[in-house]
């Protein structure tokens, strides 16, 4: 376990996080685009406490990323494995993403979904894209993704968009 999961586990133990379980289809929180997050509350730390509480469901419920919404938040925010990001050299918490272009090339691979349990589903996305959104500091940040990364931030940005790998699937 590296060390910012040993920093996370410590802050749920301490009783500092509360835990909650995550949202699945049909609640209708799925299928609403979610509300923007100001640049000052996240300057300010206002989600501080529900990403730390994000990041934790996330590594009990074994996935790649979650958006707020899979949370019961109506938040333009969403996380990514620590591990995915750092092979990356991009954060892992993003808010009012936006992909801005995406890549001629595409694929099409089995996803799974933490709202939809047990669910896998043939998914054709774009392996490369353009992507901008917040940091958790409020920072704006745009950065070139591809392959893995670029399907996991396809498949969250579909969640604050109001979609769901049923939504995008191969028939």
């Amino acid at each position: 376990m590296d060390v910012a999961y040993k920093k996370l586990d410590k802050r749920i133990n301490s009783g500092d996080i509360d835990s909650m379980e995550l949202t699945t289809i049909p609640n209708i929180i799925l299928t609403r685009s979610c509300d923007p997050i100001s640049v000052e509350d996240l300057r300010a730390g206002k989600y501080e406490k529900l990403i730390a509480s994000m990041e934790k469901a996330m590594i009990k419920y074994k996935g790649v990323g979650l958006a707020a919404n899979q949370y019961g938040k109506n938040l333009a925010l969403f996380i990514i494995d620590k591990k995915l990001a750092d092979v990356n050299n991009v954060p892992s918490v993003f808010a009012n993403p936006e992909i801005t272009e995406y890549g001629r090339e595409n694929d099409v691979l089995e996803e799974g979904c933490l709202s939809i349990p047990g669910f896998w589903h043939p998914v054709k996305r774009s392996k490369k894209i353009m992507f901008k959104a917040l940091d958790s500091e409020g920072n704006k940040i745009k950065f070139r993704a591809r392959g893995m990364l670029a399907r996991v931030l396809q498949h969250e940005t579909d969640h604050i968009n109001g979609k769901t790998i049923k939504d995008r699937g191969q028939k």
